[in-house]
Protein backbone atom coordinates (compact mmCIF):
# COMPACT_ATOMS: atom_id res chain seq x y z
CA UNK A 1 0.00 0.00 0.00
CA UNK A 2 1.31 3.49 -0.80
CA UNK A 3 0.31 6.90 0.47
CA UNK A 4 -1.01 8.80 -2.54
CA UNK A 5 -2.99 11.48 -0.73
CA UNK A 6 -2.22 15.10 -1.52
CA UNK A 7 -3.75 17.92 0.56
CA UNK A 8 -6.63 19.71 -1.12
CA UNK A 9 -7.38 16.92 -3.60
CA UNK A 10 -10.28 14.50 -3.72
CA UNK A 11 -9.75 10.75 -3.56
CA UNK A 12 -10.46 10.56 -7.28
CA UNK A 13 -7.85 13.22 -8.05
CA UNK A 14 -5.29 11.45 -5.90
CA UNK A 15 -6.06 8.15 -7.62
CA UNK A 16 -5.68 9.87 -11.00
CA UNK A 17 -2.24 11.18 -10.00
CA UNK A 18 -1.19 7.79 -8.67
CA UNK A 19 -2.19 5.95 -11.86
CA UNK A 20 -0.50 8.57 -14.06
CA UNK A 21 2.68 8.27 -11.96
CA UNK A 22 2.54 4.48 -12.33
CA UNK A 23 2.30 4.85 -16.11
CA UNK A 24 5.21 7.29 -16.11
CA UNK A 25 7.29 4.97 -13.92
CA UNK A 26 6.63 1.97 -16.15
CA UNK A 27 4.51 0.04 -13.65
CA UNK A 28 1.80 0.13 -16.32
CA UNK A 29 3.23 0.18 -19.83
CA UNK A 30 1.51 0.97 -23.15
CA UNK A 31 -0.93 -1.84 -23.91
CA UNK A 32 -1.06 -3.12 -20.32
CA UNK A 33 -4.48 -3.77 -18.83
CA UNK A 34 -5.40 -1.72 -15.75
CA UNK A 35 -7.82 -3.38 -13.35
CA UNK A 36 -9.74 -1.41 -10.75
CA UNK A 37 -9.26 -3.92 -7.96
CA UNK A 38 -5.49 -4.17 -8.50
CA UNK A 39 -5.04 -0.39 -8.54
CA UNK A 40 -7.25 0.07 -5.48
CA UNK A 41 -5.23 -2.51 -3.56
CA UNK A 42 -1.88 -1.10 -4.65
CA UNK A 43 -2.59 2.53 -3.72
CA UNK A 44 -4.80 1.78 -0.72
CA UNK A 45 -8.18 3.22 -1.72
CA UNK A 46 -11.61 1.87 -2.60
CA UNK A 47 -12.57 1.06 -6.18
CA UNK A 48 -14.87 4.10 -6.51
CA UNK A 49 -12.14 6.78 -6.80
CA UNK A 50 -10.14 4.44 -9.03
CA UNK A 51 -13.13 4.10 -11.34
CA UNK A 52 -13.48 7.90 -11.39
CA UNK A 53 -9.78 8.30 -12.17
CA UNK A 54 -9.84 5.75 -14.97
CA UNK A 55 -12.83 7.56 -16.48
CA UNK A 56 -10.87 10.83 -16.55
CA UNK A 57 -7.83 9.09 -18.02
CA UNK A 58 -10.01 7.58 -20.74
CA UNK A 59 -11.55 10.97 -21.56
CA UNK A 60 -8.02 12.33 -22.07
CA UNK A 61 -7.02 9.40 -24.26
CA UNK A 62 -4.42 8.10 -21.81
CA UNK A 63 -6.22 4.78 -21.40
CA UNK A 64 -8.60 3.11 -23.83
CA UNK A 65 -11.26 0.44 -23.75
CA UNK A 66 -9.90 -3.08 -24.05
CA UNK A 67 -12.39 -5.75 -25.05
CA UNK A 68 -13.01 -8.17 -22.22
CA UNK A 69 -10.45 -6.63 -19.89
CA UNK A 70 -11.64 -3.17 -18.89
CA UNK A 71 -9.13 -0.54 -19.96
CA UNK A 72 -5.51 -0.57 -21.07
CA UNK A 73 -2.79 2.04 -21.29
CA UNK A 74 -3.00 3.76 -24.66
CA UNK A 75 -0.32 3.14 -27.29
CA UNK A 76 0.83 6.16 -29.29
CA UNK A 77 1.42 5.66 -32.99
CA UNK A 78 4.48 7.13 -34.67
CA UNK A 79 2.34 9.87 -36.22
CA UNK A 80 0.95 10.74 -32.78
CA UNK A 81 4.48 11.05 -31.41
CA UNK A 82 5.35 13.51 -34.18
CA UNK A 83 2.16 15.47 -33.49
CA UNK A 84 2.90 15.51 -29.77
CA UNK A 85 6.42 16.85 -30.21
CA UNK A 86 5.33 19.38 -32.84
CA UNK A 87 2.97 21.07 -30.40
CA UNK A 88 5.32 20.52 -27.46
CA UNK A 89 8.15 22.46 -29.10
CA UNK A 90 5.82 25.39 -29.75
CA UNK A 91 4.49 25.38 -26.19
CA UNK A 92 7.92 24.98 -24.58
CA UNK A 93 9.24 27.80 -26.73
CA UNK A 94 6.45 30.05 -25.48
CA UNK A 95 7.16 28.96 -21.91
CA UNK A 96 10.81 30.01 -22.24
CA UNK A 97 9.81 33.33 -23.81
CA UNK A 98 7.44 34.14 -20.95
CA UNK A 99 9.97 32.97 -18.35
CA UNK A 100 12.54 35.36 -19.82
CA UNK A 101 10.07 38.15 -19.17
CA UNK A 102 8.93 37.18 -15.67
CA UNK A 103 11.35 34.85 -13.87
CA UNK A 104 12.82 36.16 -10.62
CA UNK A 105 16.48 35.83 -9.73
CA UNK A 106 15.56 33.19 -7.15
CA UNK A 107 13.72 31.18 -9.81
CA UNK A 108 16.68 31.41 -12.18
CA UNK A 109 19.04 30.25 -9.43
CA UNK A 110 16.72 27.36 -8.64
CA UNK A 111 16.62 26.32 -12.30
CA UNK A 112 20.41 26.28 -12.32
CA UNK A 113 20.47 24.20 -9.12
CA UNK A 114 18.05 21.62 -10.54
CA UNK A 115 20.03 21.51 -13.77
CA UNK A 116 23.24 20.77 -11.85
CA UNK A 117 21.52 17.87 -10.08
CA UNK A 118 20.17 16.72 -13.42
CA UNK A 119 23.63 16.71 -14.96
CA UNK A 120 24.94 14.58 -12.10
CA UNK A 121 22.26 11.93 -12.76
CA UNK A 122 23.64 10.79 -16.11
CA UNK A 123 24.09 7.24 -14.80
CA UNK A 124 20.49 7.06 -13.55
CA UNK A 125 17.99 7.67 -16.40
CA UNK A 126 14.95 7.45 -14.13
CA UNK A 127 16.36 10.04 -11.72
CA UNK A 128 17.39 12.22 -14.67
CA UNK A 129 13.84 12.06 -16.04
CA UNK A 130 12.43 13.07 -12.65
CA UNK A 131 14.79 16.05 -12.39
CA UNK A 132 14.02 17.02 -15.98
CA UNK A 133 10.32 17.15 -15.10
CA UNK A 134 11.17 19.33 -12.10
CA UNK A 135 13.21 21.67 -14.30
CA UNK A 136 10.39 22.13 -16.79
CA UNK A 137 7.78 22.46 -14.03
CA UNK A 138 9.75 25.34 -12.51
CA UNK A 139 9.95 26.94 -15.95
CA UNK A 140 6.17 26.69 -16.14
CA UNK A 141 5.91 28.43 -12.76
CA UNK A 142 8.08 31.28 -14.05
CA UNK A 143 5.74 32.07 -16.96
CA UNK A 144 3.16 33.66 -14.61
CA UNK A 145 0.50 32.37 -16.99
CA UNK A 146 -1.88 29.78 -15.58
CA UNK A 147 -3.43 28.94 -18.95
CA UNK A 148 -0.12 28.22 -20.63
CA UNK A 149 0.87 26.11 -17.66
CA UNK A 150 -2.34 24.08 -17.89
CA UNK A 151 -1.69 23.38 -21.56
CA UNK A 152 1.91 22.24 -21.15
CA UNK A 153 1.02 20.14 -18.11
CA UNK A 154 -1.60 18.40 -20.23
CA UNK A 155 1.07 17.61 -22.80
CA UNK A 156 3.28 16.22 -20.04
CA UNK A 157 0.51 13.79 -19.12
CA UNK A 158 0.47 12.44 -22.67
CA UNK A 159 4.26 12.22 -22.72
CA UNK A 160 3.91 9.73 -19.84
CA UNK A 161 2.63 7.26 -22.47
CA UNK A 162 6.03 7.10 -24.16
CA UNK A 163 7.55 3.78 -23.12
CA UNK A 164 11.02 4.97 -22.13
CA UNK A 165 12.93 8.13 -21.27
CA UNK A 166 15.33 9.64 -23.79
CA UNK A 167 17.93 9.73 -21.02
CA UNK A 168 18.65 6.04 -21.58
CA UNK A 169 20.55 7.18 -24.68
CA UNK A 170 24.27 7.51 -23.86
CA UNK A 171 25.30 11.16 -23.65
CA UNK A 172 21.76 12.55 -23.84
CA UNK A 173 21.69 13.77 -20.23
CA UNK A 174 24.92 15.74 -20.65
CA UNK A 175 23.68 17.30 -23.90
CA UNK A 176 20.29 18.16 -22.37
CA UNK A 177 22.07 19.74 -19.38
CA UNK A 178 23.82 22.17 -21.72
CA UNK A 179 20.57 22.82 -23.58
CA UNK A 180 18.93 23.67 -20.24
CA UNK A 181 21.90 25.90 -19.37
CA UNK A 182 21.47 27.83 -22.63
CA UNK A 183 17.80 28.40 -21.81
CA UNK A 184 18.75 29.66 -18.35
CA UNK A 185 21.41 32.01 -19.77
CA UNK A 186 18.90 33.52 -22.17
CA UNK A 187 16.37 33.94 -19.36
CA UNK A 188 18.96 35.67 -17.16
CA UNK A 189 19.71 38.07 -20.00
CA UNK A 190 15.96 38.66 -20.58
CA UNK A 191 16.49 37.64 -24.19
CA UNK A 192 13.06 36.33 -25.13
CA UNK A 193 13.94 35.37 -28.71
CA UNK A 194 17.03 33.45 -27.70
CA UNK A 195 15.20 31.69 -24.86
CA UNK A 196 12.41 30.60 -27.19
CA UNK A 197 14.84 29.38 -29.86
CA UNK A 198 16.86 27.43 -27.30
CA UNK A 199 13.75 25.76 -25.89
CA UNK A 200 12.42 24.81 -29.33
CA UNK A 201 15.78 23.31 -30.28
CA UNK A 202 15.88 21.42 -26.99
CA UNK A 203 12.58 19.68 -27.79
CA UNK A 204 13.62 19.04 -31.40
CA UNK A 205 16.73 17.25 -30.15
CA UNK A 206 14.66 15.27 -27.67
CA UNK A 207 12.53 14.03 -30.56
CA UNK A 208 15.64 13.17 -32.59
CA UNK A 209 16.92 11.14 -29.64
CA UNK A 210 13.59 9.36 -29.21
CA UNK A 211 13.52 8.42 -32.88
CA UNK A 212 17.08 7.11 -32.64
CA UNK A 213 16.09 4.98 -29.65
CA UNK A 214 13.05 3.66 -31.53
CA UNK A 215 15.26 2.24 -34.28
CA UNK A 216 16.39 -0.43 -31.82
CA UNK A 217 12.96 -1.00 -30.26
CA UNK A 218 9.69 -2.48 -31.55
CA UNK A 219 7.72 0.75 -30.93
CA UNK A 220 8.25 4.37 -29.94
Amino acid sequence: MSNTTEPGKTRGQNAYGAILAAIRDGIYRPGDAIREEEVASRIGVSRTPVREALGRLQEKGLVEAAQGRGVAVAILSTSQVFELYAIRQEMEGLVARFAAQHATTAEMDNLARINDLFGNASDNPRRAAELNRQFHARLYDATRNRYLRQMVEGLQETIALLPTTTFVQPGRTEIAREEHAEIIRAIRERDTERAETAAVRHIQRALETRLAISEDRPAI
